[in-house]
């Protein structure tokens, strides 16, 4: 990681203030000045580092860096650095993070090339970026961003504090609640995949996409990543989730609260996806499965149509996803088979 100061870095703060913001316990030079943060192999003078575990502290402490958030595992410990004191140090850290990397601030307004519909509504410290296009009954509440080339289409309700990058995308009658983030060239509400064939002809038709897309509070989405309205109900994203980018979520998902789903993911149609659940890369689900609180699914797993994985904690792998531990016992035997040949 590299040393995350930039000319958006705010000045320098003590300690004490950092470890105040975090709510960590402060042991040592609460007047000791950082300016930024870093991993401990990048660290100089006036970065913060963490550290996870006590067998990486005596490397942190010998860094450059100036203070250390490390786990109670450090108290005690001699250090000529201060040590600001968590249960959870990852998270620790990434809280001090906004301390010296606050958002850009934007002057907000809208901008002369946008195209506002005027029966759009937009609430107070509204931003509206160059060449954004706001369709007809548009709502968009305080404190909203929204980036350059961004095409909201009509009847949207965006909710406050939201962050729309770049050159996104959302189709008529998608809901976002508050303080959605979603980054450059994703496409929300588009169509979902659903065709009939005659049998006469042999021809596909389309099937109806008439249904909705929510998208609750907290919720991230990443670039490049597509959403599929529902088909004739709804397609939902639970408060809190997080999907990387290049992710795939077909129509009639309903995915649960805190859900996280890395890239190159894919989602067919109606899977239900419940609150915890883990999906690693390129995961492959057929339509109408269901994984279930607190499934763990390792990079590039697959979930046959209609199956159901459930164990709340229990991590699978494979295709056909199976536990870890009964998918490692059968690439073993395979292994050993293919000695005996």
């Amino acid at each position: 990681m590299e040393r995350l100061v930039t000319e958006r870095s705010v000045a320098d703060r003590s300690a004490k203030e950092v470890a105040d913001f975090v709510h960590a316990r402060l042991v040592g030079d609460g007047e000791v000045r950082l300016k930024g943060i870093a991993s401990v192999a990048s660290a100089l003078p006036g970065d913060l580092v963490f550290v996870e575990d006590e067998k990486h502290l005596a490397q942190a402490l010998q860094s450059k860096a100036s203070a250390v958030i490390a786990g109670q595992f450090a108290a005690g410990k001699p250090s000529a650095k201060p040590l600001l004191l968590h249960a959870q140090p990852r998270l620790g850290f990434a809280r001090a993070a906004q301390l010296f990397n606050p958002p850009v601030e934007l002057k907000p307004g809208i901008h002369p090339s946008a195209v506002v519909h005027p029966s759009a509504k937009t609430g107070n410290a509204v931003t509206v970026a160059e060449r954004v296009v706001i369709g007809e009954g548009v709502q968009i509440g305080d404190g909203t961003r929204i980036g350059a080339g961004s095409v909201i289409g009509a009847n949207i309700i965006v909710g406050r504090d939201c962050e729309l990058y770049p050159n996104v995308t959302i189709y008529p009658g998608v809901r976002l609640g508050d303080r959605v983030i979603v980054h450059s060239g994703a496409v929300l509400g588009s169509d979902g995949f659903g065709y009939v064939r005659d049998a006469a002809t042999g021809k596909y038709e389309k099937f109806p996409q008439t249904g909705r897309l929510e998208i609750e509070d907290d919720v991230e989405i990443g670039a490049n990543s597509t959403i599929d309205r529902g088909a004739l109900e709804v397609t939902r994203i639970g408060r809190g989730t997080k999907i990387d980018n290049l992710v795939h979520v077909g129509h009639n998902c309903l995915i649960g609260e805190d859900v996280v789903i890395a890239a190159q993911t894919g989602l067919s149609g109606s899977i239900t996806i419940e609150k915890n659940v883990v999906l690693g890369g390129q995961v492959g689900i057929g339509e109408h499965a269901r994984i279930e609180e607190g499934v763990m699914l390792g990079g590039q797993g697959g979930v046959l149509p209609g199956k159901v994985l459930r164990g709340n904690g229990v991590a699978f792998w494979g295709t056909p996803a199976k536990p870890v531990r009964e998918y490692l016992k059968q690439l073993a035997a395979l292994a050993r088979l293919a000695k005996k040949e």
